[in-house]
């Protein structure tokens, strides 16, 4: 993804300038060239800013985050505990203050009194880029409807560096996130996927791993796929193959530490015709659901798909 316009650390609504060392939010559409000022010269403009952090190894915090979390007036996190170690590491004294996911409610209408008051906010999560599957969406909403200015401060994003590992095609790709922990409802969600000509990126909690593997194997059929653990750290890990090969070395190795991310890659090109060949041979001899296990076992295709098309060769014998 490209990113044009200047960078700068001014929280603003659309954009921003410098002026006299400070960074003041401003309306109009900002040049598409550096600022003449360093971001460590100047002053934060008050607004809420949305600070990408580490997601493993912290020296990936990159120079802008670090002067926005220096600058602010207060830091609202996940975890203090977490938080703490990186404002440690480079010698950071903003106060922290919680928001998670227990506390939004009560504490997003303080935030807000802050922003109206000209504070300067900085939002992160424990790992990545706020809003990715952390909170704070909320809060961006309720800031952008009194026009209180927002700006984000790019940086690590767990979902994009596995992405970007798998060796998977990454033209086109959606993110959805973590998986509903229930079974039937996990299959639900990747049968909404299972067609969709595009590589899937999703979190996964570890000792749910093998079981998600397997029905997306089942659900999505067995395509190229990847897992990344431990990214950006000593130990980091990417495994890949096919879904079922994934799912079977999980589940007899046993779930890994920590959570994970899978990427899965797109469906292959259909051959409906051929495909439909396989399925009326099939049912000749067999029940419905034998028809749709063999034919997908030799096709990858998945099973959902191959039993809507099974249903539709045997109406058309009725």
């Amino acid at each position: 993804m490209k990113r044009t316009g200047r960078d700068t650390g001014a929280a603003r609504a659309i954009s921003g300038r410098y002026d006299g060392g400070r960074c003041e939010p401003s309306r109009r559409q900002a040049a598409s060239k550096p600022d003449p000022t360093p971001m460590s010269e100047a002053t934060l403009a008050p607004g809420l800013y949305l600070v990408a952090t580490p997601i493993g190894n912290l020296g990936d915090v990159t120079l802008r985050g670090l002067a926005v979390l220096r600058g602010v007036d207060r830091i609202f996190c996940e975890d203090t505990r977490v938080t703490a170690r990186l404002l440690a590491r480079y010698d950071i004294s903003a106060p922290l203050d919680l928001y998670h996911d227990h506390n939004a409610e009560r504490a997003r209408p303080a935030i807000l009194a802050a922003l109206r008051r000209g504070e300067r906010v900085a939002l992160v999560s424990d790992a990545g880029t706020p809003l990715i599957s952390d909170p704070g969406y909320k809060l961006v909403q309720a800031a952008i409807a009194e026009n209180l200015p927002v700006t984000a401060i790019p940086g690590p994003s767990a979902a994009l560096t596995a992405l970007i590992l798998s060796g998977l095609p990454p033209g086109v790709f959606l993110f959805a996130g973590f998986l509903p922990p229930r079974r039937a409802a996990r299959r639900h969600a990747l049968e909404r996927w299972s067609a969709l000509d595009a590589s899937l990126v999703f979190f996964e909690g570890t000792p749910r791993l093998a079981g998600c593997l397997a029905d997306m194997a089942e659900l999505l059929g067995d395509r190229p796929a990847a897992v990344a653990r431990e990214l950006t750290k000593l130990h980091e890990e990417i495994r890949r193959g096919r879904l079922a090969d994934l799912a079977a070395y999980y589940r007899e190795a046993g779930p890994p530490r920590g959570e994970a991310v899978i990427v899965v890659g797109p469906p292959r090109g259909r051959d409906h015709a051929a495909v439909d060949s396989r399925l009326r041979a099939a049912l000749a001899s067999l029940s419905m659901r034998d028809a749709v296990a063999t034919v997908a076992a030799e096709t990858g295709l998945p099973r959902s798909e191959l039993y809507r098309r099974a249903l539709a060769i045997r109406g058309e014998k009725e």
